[in-house]
């Protein structure tokens, strides 16, 4: 069946507010419970979350929906998802839950789920879940009383889950007379980020670390890297880190205050890993939104890119489809498969410190070859999701303008996976060029969309 509850990265909206209500988390923890009592004995799942104050309502009807059909509940409280995804696996748990809306702000909220081996679930388990919601096969298959499931709290998550960060940063290296600024955006990752990176050495400033509830992601976190940079500029920092709210992606800052995309970060990393002979198939996994820059930048060093739709689920599904193990997203989701299954943004800034440390070389100057041409994206909400193959001027016009931007330039087209928007992206040489043909555009999709 098709996924109508599903999005591109789990359930999706406003909290209290249909379809992310109590009732909709009390049927999607019966059907997890009931999908993944694939074996004997008693099942068990982990239940994380970041700092929304939605959270707590969610998480007790997930975990009441578990414990009816059987299943026991891991609470480990405000986690990153990538410590959620670490958790599941390392505890031999049948899944695991995240209750987060990630980057998004205060009253929105999420619901996604990781297998039992650490990766999100692909489209068709969430189909098959949707489809257990909305038949009568629970009402039918609920366990007698004795069977019931229980809850209860794993106390040394956190801890469990900094040892394993630590373990990713080379053991013979260390952060040691290094100033750091890290942004929590007042999310999951308020305690556990400033930890790490001071554990390893470092000298830690620490902004977002002050949830309530309400201000997680509210001008903090990657959002707003201006936030960060200016705090480095201040404290004359050698790196800004601006995790967002559930610390599954990252964004840096160079020592002059310099934004680092996920282009850039994905650019060092993957040359580092191509210099050690690291990098599997000499080949890094970006989505149709990396620049055209990344592009020829790895070709100059004769490193593959290789392009997913966008998601980092997507990301990682080509990536084990390729036998690849690095890959991210623009927007600062990074997968080192060889560390980790999904993204983690404290993860993937140790990562790039290492490079910084071992070379002896500030944020400024790694890297610092990539040149990242223009790129503008610019929403179009549509009446409707008009198939893109009927807008007939449309495809027209966008025909004409890829012949003009040849091998230096790109147009990519698509409708968000939650709302009808067009999102048009357009990349080239030159800015003024760029910015006629997206209003060209926008200008007939609204003709169209009319």
């Amino acid at each position: 069946m098709s996924r109508k509850l599903f999005g591109t990265d789990g359930v999706r909206g406003v909290a209290n507010t249909d379809p992310m209500t109590v009732e909709t988390a009390l049927a999607l923890g019966q059907a997890v419970a009931h999908m993944f009592r694939n074996r004997s004995g008693r099942h068990k799942i982990v239940i994380g979350k970041d700092t929304r104050l939605s959270g707590y309502m969610f998480e007790t009807a997930l975990s009441a929906g578990i414990c009816a059909m059987g299943g026991d509940v891991l609470l480990v409280g405000p986690m990153p998802t990538p410590g959620i995804a670490f958790l599941t696996h390392s505890m031999r748990a049948d899944a695991g839950v995240v209750i987060s809306a990630s980057h998004n702000p205060y009253p929105d909220n999420g619901i996604k789920f990781f297998g039992r081996d650490g990766f999100k679930l692909p489209d068709d388990v969430e189909s098959r879940i949707e489809g257990l919601m909305y038949g009568e096969h629970l009402k039918e298959n609920r366990p007698p009383s004795p069977e019931i499931g229980r809850a209860h709290r794993i106390d040394d998550s956190t801890g469990r889950y900094i040892v394993y960060l630590k373990s990713t940063f080379p053991s013979h290296l260390s952060l040691d007379g290094m100033r750091i600024v890290v942004d929590c955006a007042n999310g999951a990752a308020y305690r556990i980020a400033p930890q790490v990176f001071a554990e390893l050495g470092a000298e830690v400033i620490p902004i977002g670390v002050g949830p309530n509830g309400l201000n997680i992601n509210d001008q903090c976190g990657s959002l707003y890297p201006e936030v960060v940079s200016a705090k480095v500029k201040e404290a004359r920092a050698d790196l800004g880190i601006s995790l967002d709210g559930d610390a599954d992606r990252v964004i840096l800052v160079d020592q002059k205050g310099e934004v680092l995309d996920g282009d850039r970060i994905m650019a060092v990393c993957a040359e580092e890993l191509a210099r050690k002979k690291r990098l599997a198939r000499s080949t890094l996994v970006a989505t149709v939104m990396s620049n055209i820059g990344l592009e020829l930048y790895l070709k100059e060093r004769k490193i593959k890119l290789v392009r997913a739709p966008v998601g980092d689920r997507y990301v990682v599904e080509m990536m084990r489809k390729g036998g690849y193990n690095f890959g991210g997203e623009q927007s600062g989701h990074m997968i080192f498969l060889d560390h980790a299954t999904t993204g983690d943004g404290v993860l993937a800034a140790l990562q790039f410190l290492a490079v910084m440390v071992e070379s002896g070389s500030k944020a400024s100057e790694v890297g610092h070859g990539l040149v990242t041409y223009p790129q503008i994206l610019q929403n179009i909400r549509m009446k409707q999701r008009i198939p893109l193959e009927s807008m007939k001027g449309f495809r027209k016009a966008q025909g004409e303008f890829e012949k003009m931007l040849g091998t230096r330039g790109r147009i990519v087209v698509r409708y968000s996976g939650t709302e009808p928007l067009l999102r048009i992206m357009v990349e080239g040489e030159n800015r003024q060029e760029v910015e006629a043909v997206v209003r060209t555009l926008a200008e007939k999709a609204r003709e169209e969309g009319r």
